[in-house]
Protein backbone atom coordinates (compact mmCIF):
# COMPACT_ATOMS: atom_id res chain seq x y z
CA UNK A 1 0.00 0.00 0.00
CA UNK A 2 1.31 3.38 -0.91
CA UNK A 3 -0.19 4.71 2.32
CA UNK A 4 2.84 3.44 4.22
CA UNK A 5 6.17 4.49 2.69
CA UNK A 6 8.03 2.81 5.56
CA UNK A 7 7.30 -0.56 3.94
CA UNK A 8 10.23 -0.11 1.57
CA UNK A 9 12.56 -0.62 4.54
CA UNK A 10 11.23 -4.13 5.13
CA UNK A 11 12.70 -5.41 1.85
CA UNK A 12 15.23 -8.17 2.48
CA UNK A 13 16.39 -9.63 -0.86
CA UNK A 14 19.58 -7.54 -0.78
CA UNK A 15 20.72 -9.13 2.48
CA UNK A 16 22.92 -12.21 2.88
CA UNK A 17 20.88 -15.40 3.29
CA UNK A 18 21.34 -15.75 7.05
CA UNK A 19 20.01 -12.20 7.54
CA UNK A 20 17.17 -12.73 5.08
CA UNK A 21 15.79 -15.49 7.29
CA UNK A 22 15.42 -13.07 10.20
CA UNK A 23 14.32 -10.07 8.15
CA UNK A 24 11.64 -11.94 6.20
CA UNK A 25 9.67 -12.61 9.37
CA UNK A 26 9.37 -8.88 9.98
CA UNK A 27 8.51 -8.27 6.31
CA UNK A 28 5.71 -10.82 6.53
CA UNK A 29 4.34 -9.33 9.74
CA UNK A 30 4.44 -5.79 8.35
CA UNK A 31 2.50 -6.78 5.25
CA UNK A 32 0.07 -8.93 7.22
CA UNK A 33 -0.61 -5.93 9.44
CA UNK A 34 -1.57 -3.58 6.62
CA UNK A 35 -3.28 -6.07 4.35
CA UNK A 36 -5.60 -7.24 7.10
CA UNK A 37 -9.10 -7.09 5.65
CA UNK A 38 -10.25 -4.82 8.47
CA UNK A 39 -7.79 -2.09 7.49
CA UNK A 40 -9.29 -0.08 4.64
CA UNK A 41 -7.55 3.28 5.00
CA UNK A 42 -4.32 4.67 6.45
CA UNK A 43 -4.29 4.80 10.19
CA UNK A 44 -1.90 6.63 12.48
CA UNK A 45 -1.60 3.70 14.89
CA UNK A 46 -0.64 1.34 12.08
CA UNK A 47 2.10 3.77 11.03
CA UNK A 48 3.40 3.79 14.62
CA UNK A 49 3.24 0.00 14.70
CA UNK A 50 5.23 -0.27 11.47
CA UNK A 51 7.88 2.16 12.73
CA UNK A 52 8.35 0.16 15.93
CA UNK A 53 8.39 -3.08 13.97
CA UNK A 54 11.10 -1.62 11.73
CA UNK A 55 13.14 -0.69 14.78
CA UNK A 56 12.80 -4.25 16.10
CA UNK A 57 13.76 -5.70 12.71
CA UNK A 58 16.88 -3.55 12.57
CA UNK A 59 17.91 -4.71 16.04
CA UNK A 60 17.26 -8.37 15.18
CA UNK A 61 19.25 -8.17 11.94
CA UNK A 62 22.15 -6.34 13.62
CA UNK A 63 22.24 -8.98 16.36
CA UNK A 64 23.03 -11.56 13.66
CA UNK A 65 26.12 -9.68 12.42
Amino acid sequence: MDFYPVLKYFQYSHLPEKLQIVSKKFYDLAYETIYNERVVHPHREIEKCLNKLLEAKDCAVRSML
